[in-house]
């Protein structure tokens, strides 16, 4: 079945580079500063996880940037110029203002091809829990969603996709203003690792902390076995790993042995986010219950005024 519509995806998904390179999907490249100038993440297609990752630990301290808006302009004016309806899923707006420049390029492109039909979802994600977002899109899409069905879905979708992952230093966190400087200090004068998660408006929020890289892993995997949902689609765990593969072999381990029919799909983490996480970090992901429903009564009160007022 030929697909019902494009998708434009952009490379703070981490996925790997085979996984999106297919006919219809395009790559929106985030840029990241080295010493030696600007790059663009492109999935590890020309650069090596072990050669950047490497030059972390010596010292080198990337800096990112938004996606410009001539990028966006270009691939929604290309999405419009192709006649096929598109959805483009966004990196988390809590975390970047990417997708504040993706709604205004989007804008300007319908005033010019009012005819165009394409969808910009705010996945409320980043890296590997965007991954599995765009992974289950992708198939969705596959099996004959329409362009309007899957922007829907994945408004929706989003919310189930959990996550938890492990920082190896917080610095690199607090240098690029991701964490307050208080809550960096803390970790290193108690030399604990953190773990932190999504939260449902996208931005992260520190879930638990470990003492020690080995307790940590076997956090990560509790967190799992505590969240997952055995209803739903079928159990794919995504394990995102920042040039430390024995530890994502290791927390592979330990849920295989509760659990045999797991697909795993693993994933090294871009320059992108490596550049705020740093060598070190890992993750797990997989589909597990509505995080809005863990929403504090505040919250879920400051939501749904939110949306009287948006709607009204």
């Amino acid at each position: 079945m030929h697909p019902q519509c494009n998708l434009i995806v952009d490379t703070c998904c981490d996925l790997p580079f085979e996984v999106i390179d297919r006919e219809g999907v395009e790559l929106v490249k985030f840029p990241y500063i080295l010493s030696d100038g600007e790059h663009f993440d492109d999935l590890f297609q020309t650069t090596i996880v072990k050669e950047f990752y490497g030059a972390m630990r010596q010292g080198e301290q990337p800096t990112t940037s938004q996606v410009s808006m001539e990028a966006y302009k270009d691939v929604f004016t290309r999405a419009a110029q192709s006649g096929v309806p598109t959805v483009c899923l966004s990196f988390s707006s809590g975390l970047s203002g990417s997708y504040d420049v993706a709604v205004l390029m989007l804008e300007q492109v319908k005033s010019e091809y009012p005819d165009a039909e394409i969808y910009l979802v705010d996945t409320r994600l980043a890296s590997v829990a965007e991954a599995l977002l765009v992974y289950e899109a992708l198939r969705q899409r596959d099996k004959g969603m329409s362009a309007q069905e899957l922007a829907e879905w994945a408004e929706e979708a989003r919310f189930f996709v959990d996550e938890a992952f492990m920082i190896d230093d917080l610095e690199v966190l607090k240098r690029g203003g991701r964490i307050p400087s208080t809550v960096a200090y803390a970790g290193s004068k108690l030399d604990v690792k953190p773990l932190l998660t999504i939260t449902p408006d996208g931005k992260l929020s520190i879930t638990g902390v470990a003492r020690g890289r080995k307790k940590g892993i076997k956090q990560l995997a509790d967190y799992y076995e505590k969240r997952v949902q055995n209803s739903g689609p079928e159990k794919i765990v995504i394990i995102g790993n920042a040039d430390c593969e024995k530890d994502a072999e290791k927390l592979k381990e330990i849920l295989s042995k509760n659990n045999e029919n797991l697909l795993f799909l693993e994933s090294s983490i871009g320059p992108v986010i490596g550049s705020h996480v740093g060598p070190g970090m890992i993750a797990v992901v997989f589909w597990g219950s509505d995080k809005r429903e863990e929403l504090s009564v505040a919250d879920k009160i400051a939501n749904k005024v939110r949306g009287e007022r948006k709607n009204g």
